[in-house]
């Protein structure tokens, strides 16, 4: 073995000695070429691929986890800011959960855990402080888990006990917010976390919960009914809300007409919001007679005079004889007296009917539409092409059918106004374009570490061949089997390898058939050479 190791670099040796100035420089860098390649390709596929175990942590919980990685024998790496840990990415799953098996990370502030272990001995204002404690980090954490919420803070003022119970001392609570990005929290969202806030600690309200940005905006609005400042934001939110869903509904409508930002709305309502209460009482003239009562009464007197002798007296009497002709013919005064009187009792007809008249009422609705203008071609030749009055009346018919707008109410007075103006498309066409150009660089960045490697061997390999094919195959003597030549061929050299002057020297057939079948390349080669040269002198 030994034996057969030396006669190879014999025969390598005595080829290099054989081999020009060109050839040896092409090899030489040749091979550099590729043991730097198979360096690169043994480094790159021997390095560690780190990926994110935790990130935005704050100094202490990143000391635990860096305590706890180091505990493990874990390799890690730290951010330039501190905040981030990246182990290796096919333990990052087994980390976490070890981790979250020892609480590390605990996250936003401290939770229920502080009452995990015993505390004998401590007052009832520790006791009910680190309540407000677990109450406030729990609540934190489960704020953090919204998708724009970042992290979350939570501080909670509860009333002292006090022996006589004052209504006016309530609980209050505040939340501050970090945002992801330029993110912007929904409304849905600062009420969802109010009412969370709120349910979470008893005789807490909803409109005792403040919401606040990390860009000190306030999210939360003051929503006292019984208020000035909350009667009016109520109704500034009611109008704003009512005009949003007007604008929503006649843009969709024209968006899957003219495409998409091809129409602009705008919509203003005024809202009557005062509350009208109207008593009506009416009666009925001619109502139902409920008893009648006819009082008929007659009535007859007579005055009788005296007509006698002095001294004689008329007797008196009670009774009215008409057929004594005395009497008749006695001198007197007759008085008949007759009265009738009718009494009707009706019963009375009344109506009695109260109208509330609830605030909200729609009083006019004012539109402002503007539609991009058509354009046909492109660069120089673009031009605008306008709409028909008949297209135009259409998208009118539209809008007011979308946001009911009533032109023959005088009552209302509605206005819409639609126009069709040329759109500022420019700033979106360059932005477009920047996007494509960073989503192209990002493609070809993504790309380029994928396809160095194989370009590169690609490149060794062609680098190779070429400099093998500009070498001068006449110099290159023709390889033989390992051993000595002696023997074998007769006019061997003694090191392996056979002399291609066949002119001088007696080859054999068996010889020829030899080398051909070894080497075929380098013996078509050798007798084209020889060939073309002449016959030496001898």
């Amino acid at each position: 073995m030994n034996k057969n190791i030396s006669q190879t670099g014999q025969q390598l040796a005595g080829i290099w000695k054989q081999l020009g100035l060109n050839q040896r420089i092409s090899i030489v860098l040749t091979t550099l070429a590729v043991m730097v390649g198979l360096g690169m390709m043994a480094f790159w596929s021997s390095r560690v691929d780190y990926a994110l175990l935790y990130g935005k942590l704050d100094e202490a919980e990143a000391a635990k986890v860096v305590a706890a990685l180091d505990e493990a024998k874990t390799p890690y790496r730290i951010s330039s800011g501190g905040g981030s840990i990246l182990v290796p990415r096919d333990r990052v799953h087994q980390l976490r959960m070890q981790m979250a098996s020892k609480g590390i990370p605990k996250g936003e502030g401290v939770g229920f855990e502080i009452f995990d272990k015993a505390n004998f001995g401590i007052s009832d204002f520790v006791q009910r402080a680190n309540y407000t404690r677990a109450v406030q980090g729990e609540l934190s954490r489960t704020i953090s888990q919204i998708d724009v919420v970042e992290s979350a803070r939570v501080m909670i003022v509860m009333p002292e006990n006090r022996l006589l119970n004052d209504s006016l001392r309530k609980p209050t609570a505040s939340v501050f917010l970090r945002v992801r990005g330029n993110s912007q929290v929904s409304p849905s969202a600062v009420n969802s976390i109010r009412f969370l806030v709120a349910n979470s600690v008893e005789g807490l309200q909803a409109n005792h919960v403040s919401v606040v940005d990390n860009q000190g905006n306030v999210l939360s609005e003051n929503q006292e009914n019984d208020s000035i400042a909350g009667l009016s934001g109520n109704q500034l939110t009611a109008r704003k809300n009512f005009e949003q869903y007007l604008t929503k509904k006649a843009e969709g409508m024209l968006e899957r007409v003219l495409g998409a930002g091809q129409a602009v709305v705008r919509v203003s309502a005024e809202i009557n919001w005062d509350t009208i209460t109207r008593t009506e009482e009416k009666y009925d003239p001619e109502g139902v007679l409920r008893t009648s009562t006819l009082n008929d009464e007659d009535t007859d007197s007579t005055t009788l005079t005296g007509g006698g002798s002095p001294g004689s007296g008329v007797n008196p009497t009670s009774e009215t004889d008409t057929n004594n002709p005395a009497v008749t013919s006695a001198p007197g005064n007759s008085t008949r007296t007759k009265k009738k009187v009718t009494s009707n009792n009706y019963e009375l007809n009344r109506t009695t009917s109260n109208v509330l008249m609830a605030a909200g009422g729609l009083k006019r609705i004012s539109s402002a539409v503007f539609i991009a203008q058509r354009f046909e071609g492109t660069g120089k030749d673009r031009k605008a092409v306008p709409r028909s009055p008949e297209e135009m009346q259409q998208l009118r018919g539209i809008v007011q059918s979308a946001l009911g707008i009533e032109t023959g109410d005088p009552t209302r007075k509605d206005q819409l106004t639609l126009e069709e103006i040329a759109f500022n498309d420019q700033p979106s066409i360059e932005l477009t374009q920047q996007l494509d150009q960073q989503q192209t660089k990002q493609f070809w960045l993504e790309l380029g570490p994928k396809l160095i490697y194989p370009a590169l061997a690609i490149g060794i390999i062609f680098m190779f061949w070429r400099g093998i094919t500009k070498s001068d195959a006449s110099g290159i003597p023709i390889g033989v089997p390992i051993g000595n030549g002696k023997g074998r061929y007769p006019n061997g050299n003694g090191n392996g390898h056979a002399t291609a002057n066949f002119p001088g020297d007696v080859v054999t057939v068996d010889v020829l058939n030899q080398l051909i079948r070894e080497n075929p390349a380098n013996m078509t080669q050798a007798v084209r050479t020889w060939l073309t040269k002449t016959k030496p002198n001898n």
